[in-house]
């Protein structure tokens, strides 16, 4: 009898959105902290900060059955000046960051998917934090990319700009190129702003 390991349920239906319930904001601190402390090791044991008392969490969720029941993705924007607008703390859980095929809701304003933003769930997620932030008024959106996903930035057109260690790995500063992105009604609605 051959006894194989069962892959993996992975959810085709992906939902962005903001982590404003009890078990959206616990999933988002825990997948923030298996990444970013237990997986990369930049943190001990909690990577919270300042910036997360004014930051927006915003979350992908999977689905299963029709509820949604799980924070698969996750990154943070905060605007640190009028109009100037940062991402950070991009992740996306294991099981997840290779799938390319996934259907989206709370993401474009008619439902239409915009090339290349569909393509993974981190991208799906930076145009959520983008479009985001245009929708509340960013002129301007930056953020400190890890070397090693600096490529998957500039295919989101984002520009590069200098090195910098961050928490002891080189980071390099980015600047977003707004004229590829949209301002979200679909985040105005699911903030209740708009």
């Amino acid at each position: 009898m051959i006894i194989e390991k069962p892959i993996a349920y992975r959810a085709s239906h992906i939902t962005f959105d903001f982590a404003q319930d009890a078990w959206q904001i616990n999933q988002y601190w825990d997948l923030r902290r298996q990444i970013f402390c237990d997986e990369q090791r930049i943190f001990d044991e909690s990577d919270r900060d300042s910036i997360d008392e004014r930051a927006l969490p915003i979350i992908a969720e999977s689905s299963y059955s029709g509820q949604l029941d799980e924070v698969v993705g996750i990154v943070r924007i905060d605007e640190r000046s009028p109009g100037v607008w940062w991402g950070g703390r991009l992740g996306v859980a294991k099981p997840y960051r290779k799938l390319s095929q996934f259907q989206t809701s709370g993401l474009f304003n008619d439902q239409h998917p915009i090339y290349p933003f569909t393509q993974t769930i981190g991208g799906s997620l930076i145009f959520k934090a983008v479009s985001t932030a245009l929708s509340l008024g960013c002129r301007e959106f930056y953020a400190y990319v890890q070397e090693q996903n600096v490529t998957f930035f500039n295919r989101m057109h984002w520009q590069t700009g200098e090195p910098k260690y961050v928490f002891g790995k080189l980071h390099y500063h980015m600047k977003c190129n707004l004229e590829f992105y949209t301002p979200s009604q679909k985040s105005l609605h699911q903030l209740q702003l708009g």
